[in-house]
């Protein structure tokens, strides 16, 4: 596995130099950070005089979009990413999973997202020396409070219609169950669906106080044997 011994390399190289914060946030308090590019200028050479390979891979996404203080749509995206160090010795590799979040006015959200897994997929993996608090992007955006509209019922509402029906079906099932005192069976009526997180919490504006607080007293029973 020699994958192992060209990440050292990288990250006996890294420890030496690091990467200094040269770069200053243009709003909010100006602070100190290290932007995707000093992280490419800094360890792509290394890469290539190791023979390690990073190679993306985005298995999940998510676009919200919210609200600037000046009233402008902003777009915030998460995405999931998954990032194969690959040696060109022997093919041999080790999968890093890293999150992004980026916001963005325009059309780059995912593309800052993505710059952002990237990034701390190397920090974290080469542990590469930083000082002080953690870095962010170079722009801060003022983001508007939430309605008072509940985070379930937000995702309720940006359901289309054919996943509504769904999630109901879902829900009915699971309800009957409740009222016959079987949340266990409730509960599993639920997971065998594997929902994403965005429909899970869609499903979850369905129930009421009570048939919540079951469902979560039978997940923490769970997580807890």
């Amino acid at each position: 596995m020699s994958v192992y011994k060209a990440i050292n390399n990288v990250q006996s190289a890294l420890a030496k130099t690091g990467i200094s914060k040269d770069r200053t946030n243009t709003q909010g308090s100006g602070y100190k950070f290290r932007g995707i590019d000093d992280v490419y200028n800094a360890i792509a050479p290394l890469l290539a005089e190791h023979g390690l390979c990073i190679l993306p891979r985005m298995i999940g996404r998510e676009c919200v979009e919210r609200q600037s203080q000046k009233g402008n749509a902003l777009f915030y995206v998460t995405v999931d990413a998954e990032f194969d160090f690959v040696c060109a010795e022997d093919g041999s590799k080790h999968t890093v999973r890293t999150y992004g979040e980026a916001m963005d006015s325009g059309d780059k959200a995912t593309n800052k997202a993505m710059s952002a897994a990237y990034k701390y997929a190397a920090f974290q993996t080469f542990a590469i020396p930083t000082e002080g608090d953690n870095d962010a992007d170079s722009h801060t955006h003022e983001v508007a409070p939430k309605s008072a509209k509940s985070v379930p019922q937000d995702a309720w509402d940006n359901c289309d219609t054919d996943t509504k029906t769904w999630l109901t079906d879902i829900a009915t099932n699971a309800k009957v169950l409740l009222g016959r005192g079987d949340v266990a069976g409730a509960y599993d009526e639920i997971e065998s669906h594997k929902l994403e997180i965005e429909n899970k919490t869609a499903l979850w504006y369905l129930f009421d106080s009570k048939q919540r607080s079951a469902l979560t007293k039978e997940a923490n029973q769970r997580k807890a044997k």
